[in-house]
């Protein structure tokens, strides 16, 4: 699994109040404030599984016999033994909190006996940390990924094209490799973690049609979900083994999945159909940096008519008019709004999609702030920080902080913005990094108010 390298809250947030992209006036403190200590995630419970276990052997099959690429694999392959992990190379001072947290969920809630052991020490797994640039000239597309076989960034630069390398001739998982870029942000190491030691231990598949998942190449959730744990637990379940058939797993799930999750034996969950090549495409083209801004709108809205033709009113529905949403911000703002309402409605109806729709608000909000709205703003950020919170992005979490603290201020509650402001800059640290990028973003959101854009220096 490739985590694809772009990031779905970092937004044109300054298209939303027709600002241009530069001279961005500085907020109201000054440029070179101190920023507060970084705050950090101690940890959340997450939500619990809602769907039918009928649906969850559905997802759990396509997930481990399928690569992304749509080619079916033999067999099921994990980890037979005990597994370790090590962490080499240049790693950034939270990873070693946030591995320890992940490996310790991992034993609770999944039930895989996994240790870490010194960076001296061969390892099952090993993490390799690379600067980004390194990264990306590899694999061009990727913030992170796992590779098989493989114990170094050495052994994958020589092997990457060797049979090897190929996911589908793994018949047991000995060795793996993680390889995270220690240069960006403290979350998106987090969240590359989270998802490629995942895949380094189970689903080699993303799925667009799960709401609750990091199996999901829409890049919503940034830490694995009881419904990640609940199909890792599947995959080292006793019943199954390395080797074993796609036939011989799935007669086996239905008594595996209601003996560890049976809240999920009588509930009934609609099965959702397909995904179609074209639509994945249009989507990665809408998505993609690689591309103009006219060919990414004609692709967002060839998503929609594509999900429309289905009759899709779920999950697909609601990501389709979000990433058009995103498309059209520095160019409609009308089609832009009429679209992120529609997502809203869609992912606001469930409960499983709760961060989904924190995501559409952070747009929502910065509308009505530009609007001159902010109680309407205020309003909006209060329905969704707890799913913010919940679902530990801090990247997400400040800049609805972020924006509710500019509203307090233009609804003349400076003393109230003041602390709001504080408190997202703590989580700013975390989830965008550098005390520049910091900066930047809070100078985005302040732009938006109208009573800033007026401030542009000439």
């Amino acid at each position: 699994m490739l985590r694809a390298a772009f990031a779905l809250i970092l937004l044109a947030l300054a298209g939303c109040a027709g600002l241009p992209g530069t001279n961005l006036p500085q907020p109201r403190e000054q440029s070179d404030f101190a920023l507060p200590p970084m705050k950090t995630f101690a940890g959340n419970s997450q939500p619990p599984v809602t769907r039918s276990n009928e649906s969850i052997a559905r997802d759990f099959m396509d997930l481990a016999f399928e690569l992304e690429s749509g080619r079916r694999l033999p067999v099921l392959s994990r980890f037979e033994d005990p597994i370790t992990v090590r962490v080499v190379g240049a790693a950034p001072p939270t990873l070693a909190a946030d591995l320890r947290r992940l490996l310790a969920r991992l034993r609770a809630e999944a039930g895989i006996q996994i240790s870490q052991v010194p960076a001296s020490m061969e390892a099952g797994i090993t993490i390799e940390v690379v600067s980004r640039r390194t990264l990306q000239r590899a694999v061009p597309q990727a913030a992170c990924f796992v590779a098989p076989r493989v114990s170094n960034w050495s052994d994958f630069v020589r092997t990457r094209r060797q049979p090897s390398s190929d996911w589908a001739t793994l018949q047991t998982r000995d060795q793996m490799a993680i390889f995270l870029p220690g240069d960006v942000s403290p979350q998106e190491v987090r969240d590359c973690l989270h998802e490629e030691l995942a895949q380094a231990l189970g689903p080699v598949n993303d799925l667009y049609r799960l709401t609750d998942s990091v199996f999901n190449d829409d890049n919503f959730h940034a830490i694995l979900t009881s419904f990640d744990m609940l199909i890792l637990r599947t995959f080292y379940a006793p019943d199954l083994n390395s080797g074993m058939t796609a036939e011989q797993v799935a007669s086996r799930l239905p008594a595996i999945l209601n003996r560890i999750n049976p809240a999920g034996r009588h509930s009934a969950t609609p099965l959702a159909g397909p995904t179609p090549e074209a639509w994945r495409s249009a989507i990665n083209t809408a998505l993609s940096g690689e591309v103009s801004g006219s060919r990414r709108l004609s692709a967002a809205k060839q998503a929609v008519d594509i999900a429309r033709s289905r009759g899709w009113s779920e999950n697909r529905m609601a990501f389709s008019l979000f990433v058009l949403g995103r498309a059209s911000l520095g160019t409609d703002g009308s089609l832009a709004l009429s679209a992120f309402l529609q997502s809203a409605e869609i992912y606001g109806s469930r409960p499983d999609t709760a961060i989904q729709a924190a995501h559409v608000a952070v747009q929502l909000a910065a509308f009505a702030l530009s609007s001159g709205e902010p109680e309407a703003a205020i309003d909006l950020v209060n329905r969704h920080i707890g799913a913010a919170m919940t679902g530990e992005n801090a990247g997400l979490l400040a800049t609805l902080l972020m924006i509710k603290s500019e509203a307090l201020e233009a609804h003349g509650r400076p003393d109230e913005a003041r602390i709001i402001r504080l408190d997202s800059l703590g989580w700013a640290r975390y989830g965008f990094g550098s005390d520049q990028d910091v900066r930047r973003r809070l100078a985005e959101i302040t732009a938006l108010a109208p009573s800033r854009q007026g401030d542009q220096p000439s």
